[in-house]
């Protein structure tokens, strides 16, 4: 006679494990969703909403109730005006009706034709039918009342007042329009500025990626003091950007900036150069007349110099997992040092090149700070992303915005597949 477990006991276990696990699980699950997936669906969301700034408060009804008498003298007519007014500019209200809560001790002498006066135990309810107010709709009722008793401004309250309604909420209704799809890309100006966005990030990825490496292969030899170099390096990256941005506005100033006064004591240049406000500069080289990018070029260099302590990092890390062995032999068979790094270093690096090439390419892509520090998108500097700042709070258009970032990450998603499938992978 066999003796054990039942035949289902491991099956009952490894379900009550697998409920576990997603019940561990479930809080990053969350998170993600929140933090992730609503964000990135509300942006789809309002891409497809003729919405501005000011929609994003729903339409409602706004009364004031203003005052006039004196409350404190019994025997007095008291004048209560009611001002009331739709907040929205574009949807009307239907249904408006509101109510004042007035001490139970009041008479109301006269009251308007859509209005009406209940009777409470402890006071009295003043209700008015406004029914449907237009978009920009404003009016006003007023309500004489007398009072025997003294009377404090206590006993009227803008709390008191309540109001219901219906309305049209554009953020929350399912009417979708692709208006601000064929605005984006109608525009005349979108394919100069995503040629911007792509020269922008492509030039400042690869720059940071190169200067990383060089200070990388520079740090993996043991010097004196290279500790402090480590940390000198890394200033750029941790440093606050809005102070790191200033100072470079400072130094490139073109009245009184530092840079500009050793160019011209130095003969190199006749006049100042606004580094960061000329957009072309026209040089002739062999004959050929260029055309040089200088403000694009100086938040290139910003970007470059900032986030190139991010790609030492990875890279100085990544060589120094490499074995020395490998190094010696070929030393040893006479490989010179640029052998060395290309047949050697090169390969071992590939795959965390690849990695930081598409992480720093999505950031740079949807970078908006320095720019924006720097030049304000001025001087042909405008990247998509400052794009989305001026669709959505300079002009207050947020469904062109959103559908603005929407091609971002479109177009972020598709480089990333493209990219992830044909990147090369290192030994390990």
């Amino acid at each position: 006679m066999e003796s054990g477990k039942p035949k289902n006991s491991e099956g009952i276990l490894a379900r009550r494990e697998k409920k576990l696990a997603f019940l561990l699980l479930s809080p990053t699950f969350l998170l993600v969703v929140g933090i992730v997936l609503f964000p990135l669906f509300a942006n789809f969301w309002i891409s497809f909403k003729p919405i501005s700034l000011a929609d994003l408060r729903p339409p409602t009804i706004l009364v004031k109730e203003r005052i006039k008498g004196k409350l404190e003298q019994p025997g007095e007519i008291i004048r209560i005006e009611y001002r009331y007014r739709n907040s929205s500019m574009k949807y009307p209200l239907a249904d408006v009706v509101f109510e004042d809560k007035l001490p139970k001790s009041v008479e109301v002498l006269d009251i308007s034709q859509n209005c009406s006066v209940e009777e409470l135990s402890d006071a009295k309810i003043f209700k008015c039918v406004l029914g449907n107010i237009a978009p920009k709709g404003r009016g006003k009722i007023t309500l004489n009342i007398f009072a025997e008793v003294p009377l404090k401004k206590g006993n009227f309250s803008l709390s008191d007042i309540q109001s219901d309604f219906k309305t049209t909420n554009v953020l929350t209704s399912f009417e979708f329009t692709v208006k601000n799809y064929l605005k984006v890309f109608s525009a005349s100006e979108f394919i100069e500025v995503l040629k911007i966005t792509i020269y922008y990030t492509f030039f400042g990825t690869a720059g940071a990626l190169i200067l990383g490496l060089f200070a990388a292969q520079i740090m993996q030899k043991a010097f004196l003091g290279r500790a402090f170099v480590r940390g000198i390096l890394l200033f750029p990256y941790v440093a606050p950007v809005i102070a790191v941005a200033f100072s470079w506005v400072i130094l490139f100033d073109p009245f009184s900036g530092p840079v500009n006064a050793m160019l011209i004591e130095l003969g190199i240049s006749e006049k100042s150069i606004n580094f960061f406000g000329k957009r072309i500069t026209s040089f002739s080289f062999f004959g050929l007349e260029i055309n040089f990018p200088v403000a694009l070029s100086m938040v290139i260099l910003f970007e470059i110099w900032r986030y190139f302590p991010l790609s030492f990092l990875f890279i100085l890390a990544r060589m120094q997992s490499i074995p020395s062995d490998l190094y010696e032999a070929a030393e040893m068979d006479g490989a010179t040092p640029f052998q060395q790094f290309w047949f050697l270093s090169i390969p071992h690096i590939i795959g965390i090149l690849a990695v930081l090439f598409l992480l720093r390419f999505i950031w740079t892509f949807n970078k908006f700070d320095d720019i924006f520090l720097l030049t304000g998108g001025n001087a042909g500097t405008r990247t998509l992303t400052v794009n989305v700042y001026e669709q959505a709070f300079a002009i207050s258009n947020l469904g062109a915005g959103a559908a603005v970032a929407v091609v971002i990450f479109m177009f972020l998603l598709i480089f990333s597949i493209i990219f992830i499938k044909f990147t090369p992978r290192d030994e390990g």
